[in-house]
């Protein structure tokens, strides 16, 4: 009767321990990556197509086609109105036709990271420091005034294909207009 009664208390103890421990393990808080957690304080914030003509020797050679979207700091772009389309419309102007980042003619040359932290620095110069922690570039290509004129007017010969400044990032769709 003993040994009946001591198997019995044991089974309860080792069921108790097993649920106990079972439910110990399933509510356990999931641990966070250090990337993890630094993404969850960012927000996408979507840029607008921008065009900027490129100038040389008095006249419009070409035009630089883009969408710049940037990954900013949740907290600090609660409730403020950011002027991103002109800001990144200046920006681009400046880096690709005053500074001159973009080479057409040697389109290897062209270093992306470079340009991601030019753009990153100067937009958070304008904004604050820490606004922007990401520049993702959706789209930068180049078409020549010739092919948009022919595109334009629709002329027999095939539209040309915009030069790939560089292979844009994907970004999705759940975003917030940039203004």
């Amino acid at each position: 009767m003993v040994k009946i009664l001591a198997a019995g208390l044991w089974v309860c103890l080792v069921t108790l321990g097993a649920v106990y421990f079972s439910v110990h393990m399933a509510t356990a808080p999931a641990e966070v990556s250090e990337e993890d957690a630094r993404k969850a304080k960012l927000e996408l914030v979507r840029g607008e197509a921008i065009t900027i003509p490129m100038i040389a020797d008095g006249s419009v050679r070409g035009y630089f086609l883009g969408r710049i979207s940037f990954m900013m700091d949740k907290e600090k772009i609660k409730g403020v109105e950011l002027p991103l389309t002109e800001l990144m419309t200046d920006e681009l102007f400046t880096l690709l036709i005053g500074n001159k980042m973009v080479d057409i003619s040697n389109m290897a040359a062209f270093d992306v990271a470079a340009f991601r932290e030019k753009i990153k620095t100067d937009i958070n110069a304008h904004l604050g420091e820490g606004f922007v922690e990401e520049v993702l570039i959706e789209q930068l290509d180049y078409m020549s005034k010739d092919d948009v004129r022919a595109t334009g007017e629709g002329t027999a010969k095939p539209p040309a294909e915009p030069v790939k400044v560089i292979e844009g990032d994907a970004v999705g769709e759940a975003a917030k207009p940039a203004h």
